[in-house]
Parts: C-alpha cells; structure tokens; sequence
C-alpha cells in the first residue's frame, strides 16, 4: 500500500448552497413507499468539477441534508450519468438521512474531461476524489461508499488502498471482475456483453439516447446475434465500442488484455466493514459471493443479503429491503449506531416458502445429495445399475436452443415458466417422483456430467427446476461450460450452476434439464472448434449423456 497524507481542512462555517434536488428527482422520490420517513430536507449543489488522477475534471454533484450539524460523507461514483435513477435513489434518499452525497461522473462520461476506459482509471481516480473531499469545509473525514454494479467495482477499485477515511462500502449487485461478468465456463455471455455495450455507451448521454439505442438493439437482437461472424454485428445498433470488441475478441482470462482488470483481492485484505447486496437471479451473483468469501477469510466484518431479485429489480421491486439494509450498515459503522443491524451476517430469501432465513454464514453447512439422471428420464436417489449411454440429442447451431430466463440483464430475467423450452427435442430432462417430504436446497449447485459428443466441440447447460403440483416446470439456477470430447469416449466436467436457497415442498418435483446451449444468453457454439465469436461455419453436434452423471445438491434441514 502507499502512504496517505490526510490532512482536512480546518472546519469552518460552510454556507450552504440554496439549490434544490432536480425536480424528476423529487418526482421519483414521491412515488416511492415503505422507505423510512425524511428526516432532513435535502440541497442540491450541482456541476462541482473535481480534478482526476490525470487533471481531468471530473463533474460532480453535491447532495446534502439543509440541517446545522456534521454529517458523514457517501462517494457514489457513475459511468452511467448523475440523473435518474441515481440522483434519487443515492442523493435524495441518504442525503434525507443525514449524509452528504458526492455522487460523480467518471471520466469521459456526463461532462466529465479525459476519455473513458473501462475499469482502467477507477482506483487513481477515486483516490484523487477523496484527496478533493479533504479541502472540503464539510467533510468531517469519515466516508463510505456505496452503490450497484459498475458504481460496485469503483468501490473495489477504491479499496484496493484504501484511504483512512474509508470507514464503510456497500456493494450492491456489484462486481469485482469484468471478465468473469463476460464470460463462464469459456463462452461468452453475448446478451450480457451486448447490455452493458447500451448502458455504457448512452446512458450517461442521457434517457432518450438510451431508449433510441435500447430500441435499436432489441429489433436487431436476433440479426446481431446469429451474424456469422459475430464480431462487429452490434455496430449497426451500437457503432463503434472498441472495448466491446475487445472484450469478445480476448475470452482467455490470462490474456493480458485482462490484466489489472480485476480488483479480487481488495477483498481479500480489506478491514473496510463491507455489505453485499445480490439476487438469485442476478448476473453478478457468484462474484457475489466470492466476495463474502474473501472477507470472511480475511476476519473482516461483512453482511450478505440475497433476495429474489435480478440485477435489474434489486433496485426496483426490492429496494425497501436494499436500502433498509444499506441504511442500517451505513449508520453502524460510519455514525455509530448499530441498532439496526440484524444478528446474523447472512439473510437469504427462501424461494418456493417466500420468506427470509437469517445464516450464520454463507454457503451453510449442508450434505451434498446426489440424484442421478436415469433412461428413462426419472431423476432418483440411487445411481443406475448399468453403465452406459442414457440419452442423447442433436443441438443444431442454426436453430440454436433458446434461453428462457435466468441471470440476464432483461426484463426476460428471473424465474420463468421452462415448459416450451423443455418440449423441443434439443432438451433433456430428468425429473424425480413427486417428493414425500420437503427437501430445503442451501447453497452452490452443481452437475457432474458424463457426455460424449461426435464432433469433439459443444458447450453444454445444465439448469435446476421446479416443478410444482400442476406440472409447471420454473428455472431456479443453471450454468454452462465450454466441453471438448475425443472420440466416443465420454468426458466429464462439472458445471457449477451458482447457488440457491430453495424450498422443494412435498408433492413437487426436482428436475435436471441438460442442454447443448441457451442463446442468446450465451453465444452460440458452432461445433467446428472455431471461436463463436470468428466462425463463419456450422456444424450440428450429437451430445450423449452417460451413466455417472449427477445433479449434485446442497440439502439442508427444512
């Protein structure tokens, strides 16, 4: 770590601008309930240019509460502009609380000078910002941080050497590593890449640019993404995003292109009480919970709360419990008042009983149960007698099989009915009788799979559903990885299929869908060995599943 020089100013008595929160703000703010009551009025001091790590000005705006007395100090810092949904659901909602609100445009993005470059500037510049904070007559030298996603990974960056002021971070959906939210299992996530090109590229210019690109690129979807090659299909939708095609044209995590991208191990030595915020249907989950796991190794003090969210509707549907939450961590640990945290570090919402569970730690202590596909198409306790081939399909990458919900960044995301998805015959299921006891499911999900391929080149996915009384099938997790086979001799590779708490309750069902693809959340495998992103060629590819094969569950006490 560097040394840190933090002399702050000598207080002194600050006059408080007169201006007022923009007024979409306040409309916004209106609309919400089941937030706690205001408890100061709200200033507003906009257009404050803070010089970056290079000398580039970096526009900021200052929320405040209109109240005498000393308030702690939030850095929220943005690529994706100052407005909505920011300005209220950072500025107006904390600074009502009592804190000041610094709520900045990160360079080359909302006026502010340099040029942008993803996750490239993030630690300097977040550095000089606090080095701002100290010549301001209202800053009392203690600070946090919060905010979602890429307002997660400036925190990080910021953490990597954290200045003294630093007293708290809440990361909400946030990220640590961009390569991992591009890629799994060595494919790439083409819907994802695609979504965050959008929001990257126009919404910091303001809401109709990012409505006419957001428009743009749902009629073009299905064009841009069955494009052979792949590579520079977007730009018709997009134009030109160098980092994206950078990012789809270097899937190797150890291509230097990556280097110094991700900030893992801020979370790995950090003393800087931290809590996270995630959803089971949220893009960003497992980095999620990778993080907790660093800290809790590291003995720092963390918090995770898991709801039934998506990336999206955490901050939507969820935001009471999100922002009670970081409301509650925040007024701990940077205004010393712990009485509203609650007395375990983990709350997980328990899907299939709709309601929340408070954990000593996360994952819990479970017993992994393996249930194993059979050719008959049931999913049982007991691994088959004979060895052999179990069931096989054709995935055909010119009609490649779809994605139906999931962690995606869409309002297609979350639990969705798999019912048409599981009746086309590039398919599998394996489905359990109907359960004569509940069965609880607490933690990482997996599949083991034995599969066997006749061109050597296929990705395979593996999803865990529920289906209920009526025979409705619902997606509760899923993940896929890259396979390479040789000859007909079967392979076997795990596909880690993130986590879940979920509640099976008797008289429903378990069932493991295996699959050779889900498009256009991933980008489609051509089955020639090519890149996806470079093939020009398709070649349709023959998957057989074999005996020794498992759906691997984490099973608690219900």
């Amino acid at each position: 770590m560097t040394p840190h020089t933090h002399d702050v100013v000598p207080r002194s008595n600050w006059a408080a601008p007169s201006g007022k929160p923009p007024l979409s703000s306040r409309m916004m703010r209106a609309t919400w309930r089941g937030l706690p009551a205001k408890q100061h009025e709200v200033g507003w001091e906009p257009g404050l240019e803070v010089p970056g790590a290079d000398g580039s000005l970096l526009r900021t705006d200052h929320y405040f509460p209109r109240t005498e007395g000393d308030f702690p100090t939030l850095l929220v810092r943005s690529p994706y502009g100052r407005g909505l949904p920011w300005s209220p659901l950072f500025g107006v909602l904390f600074a009502e609380q009592g804190f000041h609100v610094v709520l900045q445009s990160c360079r080359g993005t909302a006026g502010s000078g340099g040029r942008f470059d993803l996750w490239r500037n993030e630690a300097a510049d977040g550095q000089a910002t606090v080095s701002w904070l100290r010549q301001q007559p209202w800053f009392t030298g203690i600070l946090g941080t919060i905010g979602p996603s890429y307002l997660g990974y400036v925190q990080w960056a910021l953490a990597l050497d954290p200045p003294p002021e630093l007293k708290a971070m809440v990361v909400q959906v946030g990220l640590h590593d961009p390569h991992a939210l591009f890629y799994e299992g060595g494919a790439l996530r083409l819907e994802t890449a695609l979504a965050v090109g959008v929001g990257m590229t126009y919404q910091h210019q303001g809401l109709m640019p990012l409505m006419r690109a957001t428009l743009r690129l749902q009629r073009g979807l299905r064009k841009i993404t069955t494009a052979r090659p792949l590579r520079g299909a977007h730009v018709p939708a997009l134009g030109e995003v160098p980092w994206l095609d950078g990012v789809m044209t270097h899937p190797d995590a150890d291509d230097p292109h990556w280097n110094g991208a991700s900030v893992a191990e801020a979370a790995e030595r950090s003393a800087v009480p931290t809590a996270l915020v995630t959803g089971w249907h949220d893009a960003l989950a497992d980095q999620t919970f990778q993080q907790f796991a660093r800290l809790r190794r590291s003995g720092c003090a963390a918090s995770l709360l898991v709801g039934p969210w998506t990336h999206t509707s955490a901050l939507q549907q969820g935001w009471p419990e999100v922002f009670a939450e970081s409301l509650a961590w925040l007024r701990a640990h940077l205004c010393g008042d712990p009485s509203g945290l609650r007395p375990t570090p983990v709350r997980v919402h328990v899907g299939g009983e709709n309601a929340w569970r408070d954990l000593d730690d996360w994952p819990p202590a479970a017993t992994t149960a393996d249930w194993f596909p059979a050719a008959n198409g049931s999913l049982d306790r007991q691994a088959p007698v004979e060895s052999g081939p179990l069931a096989s399909f054709r995935y055909d990458p010119d009609d490649p099989t779809p994605s139906v919900g999931g962690p995606l960044l869409s309002r297609r995301a979350g639990a969705q009915d798999n019912g048409t998805l599981e009746a086309r015959d590039d398919v599998l299921t394996f489905t359990s009788a109907p359960l004569t006891e509940a069965v609880d499911v607490l933690g990482p999900v997996s599949a083991r799979l034995r599969i066997a391929t006749d061109t050597g080149h296929a990705d395979v996915f593996a999803r865990l559903c529920e289906v209920d009384a009526r025979g409705r099938s619902t997606n509760i997790c899923d993940g896929l990885v890259r396979l390479r086979t040789t000859g007909q001799t079967p392979a076997e590779v795990t596909v880690p299929m993130s986590a879940t708490a979920h509640h099976f309750a008797a008289g429903h069902r378990i069932r493991l869908q295996v699959s050779g693809g889900a498009h256009p959340r991933y980008a489609r495998s051509p089955g020639t060995g090519e890149t996806p992103v470079e093939a020009t060629r398709l070649q349709p590819v023959h998957l057989t599943l074999h005996t020794g094969s498992a759906l691997r569950l984490p099973q608690g006490t219900p």
